[in-house]
């Protein structure tokens, strides 16, 4: 029997009766409450962390000798993690398959990256702090849904939740934050059910951040030329470059941590033998500016101040330092390595070290995270919004060509990167 598009459209106009509308108004309800108050716990554990973090910055900087100690904290950071029976932890992977898998995701677990990456911090490790605020977010979301007795679809909503309000309280990025935690686990499908309790936490994380003083990271792109194909040209083939420097950036993170394995299987000796050779490395530099997540090298690289292998040198400290087993993130390290190497490109040919800066960091961290979106729009909150062309150009130049690896060994990429085909590529087993 032949129906009109006015019988179709009637049909499905019947369907949303009133109960059904009041339903969906309940739901939306519960999410904003429950979206809040996510993000106000994120916010002020966030924020709490980030003070760690600053403070024991500051106090490594201020004391050269505590790079010395770093085997030792190894030590620590591995007993705890046994005496709290997660020795097999899997970081930030393990939040991703709570999503994919609805795995579970122990309360415990936020206490524990909290310690062990400020520990990493203080006694000179390299690396950046995402990774825990992703882990941090994660179980704290997570575990409210435990405690408040929801579902499991609903759970992984508030895993998300949670890790959109812990990156917001410490980068203060709530666009970025927001859709990251809806866009990591499976590229190609993005979680729209979440969209309005994530938008939610990251908002109200930061709006907690801010109120209890804490400052996000900006940096000045204030020159930037106007469009035209050869600036175009340029920007691609600093994209291209930044997505294959972020396939080896990956690939040395997830070799390091097998090696380390193959050859130190005791997982006291594997940290206590990587605390040692970034130790060594670091005295070896002369130099200290690797050790940390490394935040300040990044502005004087958009101003126009990198060395030439600086970026190289950075990804081999990273991969020493998490491959041990030390803990915190890989996404500072690679602004870092993005910031370094297009400050390098903008050496080499005349160009503006702030915006060549700008943009290898944009698609640095879109080749490792395989997050177009929200590497757009992190360019957007860090560097503002006039080198959008840019920045544009650069992350998708970056997303083709970074391959299908990335920085977490449990995202799974759903649709090929060229074609429209499904390939659901990755994934952990």
């Amino acid at each position: 029997m032949n129906r009109s598009i006015f019988d179709l459209q009637l049909e499905l106009k019947e369907e949303e009766t009133p109960k059904e509308i009041g339903k969906q108004l309940l739901v939306l309800i519960k999410w904003i409450v429950i979206g809040v108050l996510t993000g106000c716990v994120g916010g002020v554990i966030g924020t709490g962390f980030s003070l760690c973090i600053s403070k024991a910055t500051a106090f490594r900087v201020s004391h050269d000798s505590m790079i010395f100690l770093l085997p030792f904290a190894g030590l620590l950071i591995v007993f705890c993690y046994k005496h709290a029976h997660m020795e097999k932890d899997r970081g930030t992977n393990l939040v991703l398959d709570v999503i994919s898998k609805g795995e579970f995701l122990p309360l415990r677990t936020t206490p524990l990256i909290i310690l062990a990456t400020t520990v990493t911090h203080l006694f000179g490790g390299s690396a950046g702090r995402e990774g825990a605020a992703l882990q941090m977010g994660g179980s704290l979301g997570y575990n409210i849904g435990r405690f408040l007795k929801l579902g499991d679809n609903d759970r992984k909503i508030l895993t998300m939740c949670g890790m959109s309000a812990g990156f917001a309280a410490l980068f203060r990025t709530p666009l970025a934050a927001a859709f990251m935690a809806m866009e990591v686990t499976s590229i190609g499908v993005f979680y729209y059910a979440a969209l309005v309790p994530c938008v939610l936490a990251s908002v109200t994380a930061d709006r907690v951040a801010e109120l209890l003083g804490a400052e996000g990271e900006q940096f000045a792109v204030h020159i930037v030329p106007e469009i035209t194909p050869g600036t175009a040209a340029q920007t691609m083939l600093l994209a291209i470059l930044c997505g294959f420097l972020a396939m080896l950036f990956c690939r040395m993170l997830h070799m390091s941590g097998k090696l380390y394995k193959k050859y130190f299987p005791n997982p006291y000796l594997r940290i206590f033998v990587g605390g040692c050779l970034v130790a060594a490395l670091t005295i070896l530099s002369g130099t200290r500016i690797y050790n940390g997540a490394g935040m300040d090298t990044i502005t004087l690289a958009v101003q126009g101040h990198a060395g030439y292998t600086q970026f190289l040198w950075k990804m081999v400290f990273t991969a020493l330092t998490l491959g041990a087993g030390y803990k915190g993130g890989e996404i500072v390290p690679s602004l870092f390595v993005g910031a370094s190497f297009g400050s390098i490109y903008a050496k080499l040919f005349g160009l503006n070290p702030a915006l060549c800066s700008a943009i290898g960091m944009g698609a640095l961290f879109c080749g490792v995270t395989n997050c177009p979106i929200t590497s757009l729009f992190i360019c957007f909150e860090l560097f503002g919004f006039t080198g959008m062309p840019y920045y544009l150009i650069a992350v998708a130049f970056a997303y083709a060509l970074s391959g299908y690896g990335g920085l977490y060994s449990s995202q799974k990429i759903m649709y090929s990167k060229f074609e429209n085909r499904y390939i659901n590529h990755g994934g952990s087993k």
